[in-house]
């Protein structure tokens, strides 16, 4: 389409819609025109957006950005403005509107920049060719009845699957290692008992003992921070930025 645009005025569509088709690639110039019409005039479903991201945004403001996704559905339909909640949703993560969120804002990636960082090792290429090449290791936290949950985990890049993870009621040292130690012991159980090619990658942050286990992560000595692994891993460590 845009090689036409950029030609029509000198060629003409109809004649470079013939050499394009002589060459491969078919298109005949009432395809062209239609195109060009479609995107003239935008379709019911883009109208009716556009009509509902301003009522959205409108809504938002008026109640000085705090509301999200749900009670702006609900003051769209109290002012008759039927519209589900799921497009609503929608919408408000295309302008970019989010509501005030309650309770404290959970970081486990808090980037330290006294630390020694290791190298970037993987540069954001995260497509191995085989398993056991790749292993990316990451920490969240989970709301539950109890009160928040940290969840330590490490996922093979090559096969999508998590190989370890711990779940603790702090953010620990010991937490990172349960989880590198249980995807080692995952990988000894399907009977792969040499690990040494290993790349372990993780972002660069972390809180307290963290640190440790994130940044400097499982080295030539088999140490990962201040405590011992078995010698079965020795590998390099890769950092990348925080996540």
């Amino acid at each position: 389409m845009d090689y036409i645009d950029g030609h029509a005025g000198r060629f003409g569509v109809a004649p470079i819609c013939r050499v394009l088709s002589a060459h491969g690639i078919p298109i005949a110039p009432s395809t062209y025109y239609d195109a060009r019409r479609r995107e003239s005039a935008p379709s019911p479903a883009r109208r009716r957006d556009a009509e509902l991201c301003e009522h959205i945004a409108r809504v938002h403001a008026e109640n000085f950005g705090v509301y999200g996704a749900r009670k702006v559905w609900l003051q769209l339909n109290r002012e008759g403005i039927t519209v589900a909640r799921c497009t609503v949703e929608r919408l408000m993560k295309v302008l970019g509107l989010q509501g005030v969120r309650r309770g404290k804002v959970k970081r486990t990636t808090i980037a330290d920049p006294a630390a020694t960082r290791a190298n970037d090792l993987v540069g954001r290429r995260f497509g191995p060719l085989a398993p056991n090449v790749l292993w990316v290791a990451d920490i969240t936290y989970v709301s539950t009845w109890s009160g928040w949950v940290y969840v330590a985990f490490v996922v093979d890049a090559y096969a999508r699957m998590i190989l370890g993870w711990r779940t603790s009621t702090s953010m620990t040292t010991q937490l990172v290692l349960d989880a590198v130690e249980h995807a080692i012991w995952t990988r000894g159980r399907h009977g792969v008992a040499d690990l040494g090619g290993v790349i372990h990658h993780t972002d660069a942050g972390s809180q307290g003992g963290f640190n440790w286990s994130s940044q400097h992560g499982v080295v030539n000595s088999s140490v990962v921070g201040r405590q011992a692994l078995p010698p079965v891993f020795s590998t390099r460590v890769s950092c990348g930025a925080g996540c």
